[in-house]
């Protein structure tokens, strides 16, 4: 499934433009490392309660901040919520954690500017999400007309210089689920930001080569793209390889082979514009595991051995870097993070599950044998 480089034992550190590459023969097994930047999650579920503590500890481990998404139950709707939900994350990270979690509010019909002030004021409110009504977990509570009822909202969001993080996905029944994202880059997206181009959107877990192209298409700066490891890595063949897989759906869908490597081929070349986001939804097994599963893979735990492994089968591991820990805070305005983390060519098997007392989380490609493990320098 990865593909293994029979190389001699490599040190490549991509901290500048130019890398460094030592070579030692001192082993017979061949042996590669990358000393990174840390990385940054630019899309990220946390949950709450016992949810939040069992799976806070992984995205701590590998990444220097996240943009926490606010679909709870009740929504994080206010700037006095964000700070409420931020404060019981941070409780909840290990003692000596330099983790931090950057906030967001969830968009809704009733929002209004002045809560756009408030969060700017904030200092931890770094985006607004948008979830059309019913696009995925906990969207209920989502926008049901972006220009008719969100305006004003939208233009003050100009003015406070807050992204837009947009769920792309229309939810009109009588559109198909796997064209969802097309329909909605040509019926919401693009009159959008015609109506306000100075508007920063970031598009999250784009999964078609229709959203590259759309991307790849405007103003650099003001738009820009999150990938998930589960879309640089799966075809919708992955949800029924074998039976019917819970654990491999989420929304967005997985789409056809020729997306997967469109966006591939977009996260390798260097592009500015896309940057990395888990979009780690973890869901207890009986949640994914029933009638109606869940939509959310939960993937912190592997999601930097799988994206060095995109880019090492790509040919791309100098861009690597860049993609991980240099384009997100770049578009957002936040200084790259000083600490460093090391990207070791080294199998592990990742755990079938992992048991709490609420019950069992399954991580993306349970059981199987990665290539890559993350260690913090």
């Amino acid at each position: 499934m990865m593909k293994t480089l029979f190389l001699p034992y490599q040190v490549l550190n991509f901290s500048s433009k130019k890398f460094e590459v030592h070579q030692r023969l001192h082993s017979k097994v061949p042996k590669m490392e990358l000393t990174i930047t840390q990385p940054d999650d630019w899309h990220l579920h946390l949950r709450d309660g016992d949810l939040l503590k069992a799976v806070i500890s992984s995205s701590a481990k590998h990444f220097g901040r996240a943009i926490v998404m606010p679909n709870l139950r009740p929504p994080i709707t206010s700037a006095a919520a964000a700070l409420a939900y931020q404060e019981s994350i941070f409780k909840a990270l290990p003692r000596d954690s330099n983790f931090t979690p950057l906030m967001t509010l969830y968009l809704t019909d009733m929002t209004g500017p002045d809560e756009i002030k408030v969060a700017k004021r904030s200092g931890v409110v770094y985006g607004v999400k948008l979830y059309p009504a019913g696009a995925t977990t906990n969207s209920q509570d989502g926008v049901t007309d972006l220009l008719g009822k969100c305006l004003p909202v939208l233009e003050e969001m100009v003015r406070q210089n807050i992204p837009l993080l947009v769920h792309g996905e229309v939810t009109d029944p009588s559109v198909d689920i796997f064209d969802r994202e097309k329909v909605f880059i040509e019926t919401i997206l693009e009159p959008l930001l015609q109506r306000l181009p100075q508007l920063k959107v970031v598009m999250e877990h784009i999964t078609t080569m229709d959203a590259v192209k759309f991307v790849e298409s405007c103003k650099e700066g003001y738009v820009a793209a999150t990938v998930t490891p589960q879309h640089l890595l799966l075809n919708r063949n992955a949800l029924f390889h074998g039976g019917l897989q819970p654990h491999n759906y989420c929304l967005p869908v997985l789409k056809r082979e020729i997306h997967r490597q469109a966006i591939v081929s977009a996260v390798t070349s260097g592009s500015k514009r896309f940057f990395l986001g888990t979009d780690s939804a973890p869901h207890e097994r009986h949640k994914k595991e029933c009638p109606c599963g869940c939509a959310g893979i939960y993937n912190s735990p592997v999601a930097l051995s799988l994206y060095a492994s995109v880019f090492e089968e790509a040919g791309a591991l100098d861009k690597l870097e860049a993609f991980t820990s240099f384009n997100g805070p770049d578009f957002y305005g936040l200084p790259r993070n000083s600490s460093k983390i090391k990207l070791r060519k080294a199998q592990w098997r990742v755990p079938e599950s992992f048991s709490f007392p609420f019950g069992d989380i399954v991580p993306m490609f349970a059981g199987k044998t990665l290539e890559w493990e993350a260690i913090l320098v």
